[in-house]
């Protein structure tokens, strides 16, 4: 089972200049939360306890005003500077020490994911025995995104934004590993770019015929907030939602005290530690 979980909130933002000259685009808000909270969820659904976040040099002190070290959570949290950005792959040997000897997920710091079926399609995930495996989901217009080509979950093609259609399944920003993935990593050579790129690091699985893959359905959401815009998009998303139905996406208190990591008493901490807010008083309800 995996246990372990990177978040990659480095990058420079600037599609988002000049609102990433002055904060990280993972502390940007996505309506109620910040950026960074969405993913970090997704981990902690999958029960995932352990994460590693890496992000820019320089950066760390913001993080840790919001998500200390993970003790409020009831996981363990920790951080590691990215000097420039040099390609996803590079999470894990950023990660290595992290990583030890242990399988490990990987989500990129600015996807964001919905869907009543998510949990178990997590599930499913983290009892990875071996090889890799990716998330896709459907796009229209998948000639600019990296896709797949997949036949019963085994995944037979990679192409990164493809002139010629092979696949509308994109590949998203959430990834299952075993303890290959550092050796593969280490021994990726930077692209055009001088980057390591993501694709090189999947088709050492596909060689193996160990890359899978599971399918976001119909009803589930995958959205990359690369551009304002998209910042929007989401931000409309979760408003519609949370405004409609009445619960909070990504409340990170309510999935620990779900999951049992934390108690009721750790949750008025934690409204002590927001202050008088929307959020607060969400964490009020749900413990009252």
């Amino acid at each position: 089972m995996i246990k372990k979980g990177i978040i990659l909130a480095g990058g420079k933002g600037t599609r988002m200049s000049p609102l990433t000259k002055a904060v990280n685009k993972q502390l940007l808000p996505i309506y109620d939360k910040p950026l960074i909270f969405y993913p970090l969820s997704i981990l902690m659904l999958s029960k995932i306890r352990e994460v590693l976040i890496i992000v820019n040099k320089g950066q760390l002190n913001q993080y840790k005003k919001i998500i200390p070290n993970g003790k409020r959570l009831g996981m363990k949290i920790t951080f590691k500077e990215q000097s420039k950005p040099r390609g996803l792959p590079d999470a894990f040997i950023i990660g290595n020490k992290f990583i030890n000897k242990d399988k490990v997920a990987l989500i990129l710091g600015d996807n964001f994911f919905y869907g009543q079926s998510l949990t178990a399609m997590l599930e499913r995930c983290v009892n990875l025995e071996n090889g890799a495996k990716v998330i896709l989901h459907k796009v229209n217009n998948p000639e600019s995104f990296g896709v797949a080509a997949v036949k019963d979950k085994q995944i037979l093609n990679i192409k990164e934004k493809p002139k010629k259609f092979i696949s509308n399944h994109a590949i998203t920003g959430l990834y299952f590993f075993d303890n290959e993935v550092v050796k593969f990593a280490k021994k990726l050579k930077p692209s055009k770019r001088n980057e390591l790129e993501i694709v090189d690091l999947l088709n050492e699985y596909k060689k193996r015929k160990s890359l899978t893959a599971e399918i976001i359905g119909r009803g589930g959401a995958w959205l990359d907030t690369g551009s304002i815009e998209d910042f929007y998009r989401t931000t409309n998303f979760v408003s519609a939602i949370e405004n409609q139905q009445g619960f909070k996406i990504a409340c990170l208190e309510e999935i620990s005290l779900n999951n049992k990591w934390i108690n009721k008493k750790d949750v008025n901490n934690a409204i002590k530690f927001y202050g008088n807010c929307d959020y607060s008083k969400y964490l009020k309800r749900i413990i009252s």
